[in-house]
């Protein structure tokens, strides 16, 4: 078994982490259980938290890529069967029911595998979302509520009640009632000024009581953006000035939250040292991984009010898991009997019935009740075209897409098929070069590196692809080529990398210069322009707190050119113009969320280039990762600990 595993190897279909793994876990006389190690240490690494018995079979095995090399490798384990397989993984002392410590864990009743960690990570998660609760309310503080949430949302008067349900009041109702909420919505739905409202909102409920509020974030960028949105919509609800002195004064990254040492697991906050909060506020939480999740679950504090937000149809995130994705399947049951009479009693709304005639539909109301799915845009009206594919991409409506991208009548959204490769990538160039002028006009006036900064981010040029000529390589280095024979940017290859005006992503984490993987900056002249006749040049970003950081271009931590970037570094920000590229031929990262995510990306003006192949490939093609949470959701049944409000 040990030459099929390093054959697979050599194919790139395992890792060497996943062959040495394989071979710490199981003898040469175990080669079922060496299998099955590397194959679940495999799925891990591609994102899935856990691998199905059901799954292991030989056509399933390596994706069915090569089912050759498959069939060896089924013929050298000798298991035939689902019932063979349990019985090989229970006699091994590499794996038990998760009692006691061993690197693999078999959940019988749910017939999965996991790696330890996972396991852990995903019974740590399920038991935090499972035991939210309502908190106890009196009937002067159920009208105190009623007041402060008709002032922030107006009753529209409507002939009907069940369409003009305002599902922004029912995500401030549940926030403000429950112990955990969870409200998910596009881009454009009102997530981040609906918070600003929740938080109002508690501070008005607090009775004078020193709340301490924390706002985190996965990125720099978005918690920069999460910090502008929060502290502009608060100016407008009628705070006191003690009760905005509550306030955080901006968002932190999740690994500044949690005081993640670089390179290292190891978090500053966890469970016996826990963070000092009451309200904990974390946005693009459809970014966050499991392992993640689990880390900030266990730094939280028993009576804190945890508030997530996020996009539940994104890209589901690099690491493993799809947290946001697996608890929103509970959003399908509707609201418990007695949670949708408080919503209704306290908002207003008349809400619809459960559907309870779908046997399918898990009902697990002690999740579903903190849950919120808004559906209306405030960005995109019933006309807009940016707006319109986004719902349709969401549905898989693959033709439909297509139909929308070629019809004439079509405003804010350009579609170029890629029938004639080198004129087309010309095009491209040629858009991303009108789309950079602002930023490049004011670069040659020297303006502020905020103003700078703010102008770079107008715009962005997004690939599904690292490498190629339609990646963010490939495209980088054509950008900076074509910028240089225009005389835009003086570039020196052969003697520095740097110039003024180079756009930068960092590509790690710098806790020391508050920087952190995926943070945009600029490359610009200093303020004392010359020392011995040489241009000085540094690197500025945009911090959290609002402030421009300067770091010298010595202490720069790994980073890269960022004309373009992949989609997956775009979550989390927005921008006025959006130029997506995706290759010319089918990968599988090329899938319905990553193209959703992309083109609600773009605020105004969208420019898509892409074949009609590619795009329905693209739609049809649905991100599917193994997880045990929705089953794992109804196993505890514990109950956290209230505070009255």
């Amino acid at each position: 078994m040990e030459s099929i595993l390093y054959e697979a190897k050599q194919l790139n279909l395992w890792r060497s982490i996943d062959i040495q793994f394989a071979l710490m876990v199981a003898t040469p006389t175990q080669p079922a259980l060496m299998l099955v190690s590397a194959w679940l240490s495999a799925d891990t690494g591609a994102g899935h938290t856990c691998l199905p018995i059901k799954m292991l079979t030989p056509e399933k095995l390596f994706d069915g890529k090569m089912p050759i090399l498959a069939k060896k490798a089924w013929e050298k384990a000798g298991c035939s069967s689902v019932d063979e397989w349990e019985k090989i993984l229970l006699a091994s002392q590499a794996v038990s029911n998760g009692s006691h410590q061993t690197p693999l864990v078999l959940d019988m009743e749910n017939q999965l595998l996991y790696l330890h960690r996972m396991w852990r990570y995903e019974c740590e998660v399920a038991k935090f979302f499972n035991t939210a609760q309502s908190f106890p309310i009196s009937e002067n503080d159920e009208k105190k509520i009623k007041v402060i949430l008709n002032d922030f949302f107006p009753m529209e008067i409507s002939s009907n009640k069940l369409t003009n349900i305002d599902w922004n009041k029912i995500a401030v109702a549940i926030a403000i009632t429950r112990s955990i909420s969870v409200i998910s919505g596009a881009p454009g739905t009102g997530k981040t000024f609906t918070v600003s409202k929740i938080l109002a909102a508690l501070l008005q409920l607090s009775n004078g009581k020193n709340l301490r509020i924390l706002m985190a974030a996965p990125t720099g960028k978005a918690a920069v953006r999460l910090s502008e949105v929060v502290h502009l919509s608060l100016k407008h609800l009628g705070l006191e000035k003690k009760q905005k002195l509550r306030l955080p004064c901006f968002a932190v990254t999740l690994h500044h939250l949690l005081g993640i040492q670089p390179d290292s697991n190891k978090t500053r906050y966890h469970r016996n040292n826990l963070l000092y909060v009451d309200i904990l506020v974390i946005d693009e939480a459809s970014m966050i991984d499991l392992p993640m999740m689990a880390k900030i679950i266990d730094a939280i504090p028993l009576q804190a009010k945890v508030i997530l937000l996020g996009d539940c149809h994104q890209l589901l995130p690099i690491e493993a898991g799809s947290v946001l994705r697996d608890i929103f399947h509970f959003a399908k049951s509707g609201y418990s009997f007695k949670q949708k009479r408080r919503l209704m009693r306290i908002t207003g709304c008349v809400l619809p019935n459960n559907n309870k005639t779908n046997n399918n539909i898990d009902t697990n109301f002690n999740v579903a009740d903190s849950l919120c799915l808004l559906n209306k845009s405030y960005r995109f009206d019933e006309n807009s075209d940016i707006g319109r594919l986004a719902d349709m991409i969401n549905i898989g409506d693959s033709e439909g897409v297509l139909s929308l991208l070629t019809s004439e009548t079509i405003s804010d959204i350009n579609y170029s098929s890629l029938c004639d490769q080198k004129e087309e990538y010309e095009l491209i160039i040629k858009t991303c070069i009108n789309g950079y002028s602002d930023y490049l006009k004011r670069i040659k006036n020297f303006d502020q590196p905020a103003v700078i900064l703010r102008s770079f981010n107008q715009f962005r040029l997004l690939c599904a692809l690292r490498e190629g000529p339609f990646g963010v390589e490939g495209l980088n280095n054509r950008i900076e080529n074509n910028l240089s024979q225009a005389g835009l940017f003086i570039i020196d290859s052969t003697k520095n990398k740097h110039y003024a005006g180079r756009p930068i992503m960092v590509m790690c984490n710098d806790p020391s210069l508050e920087l952190y993987n995926g943070d945009i900056g600029v490359i610009l002249f200093k303020k004392e322009d010359e020392k011995n006749g040489c241009p000085l040049l540094q690197a500025c970003f945009s911090l959290p707190n609002g402030k421009i950081k300067t770091v010298a271009l010595s202490r720069l931590p790994k980073h890269e050119t960022a004309f373009a970037m992949t989609v997956h570094k775009s979550q989390g920000s927005e921008f006025q113009q959006v130029t997506l590229v995706l290759p010319n031929y089918s990968v599988p990262i090329l899938t319905r969320e990553l193209l959703y995510t992309a083109v609600t990306r773009a605020k105004s003006r969208l420019s898509i280039h892409a074949s009609k192949e590619i795009m329905r490939y693209t739609i049809l093609t649905k991100t599917q990762r193994h997880s045990g949470l929705v089953k794992r959701l109804n196993t505890f049944k514990e109950k956290r600990r209230l505070i009255a409000i």
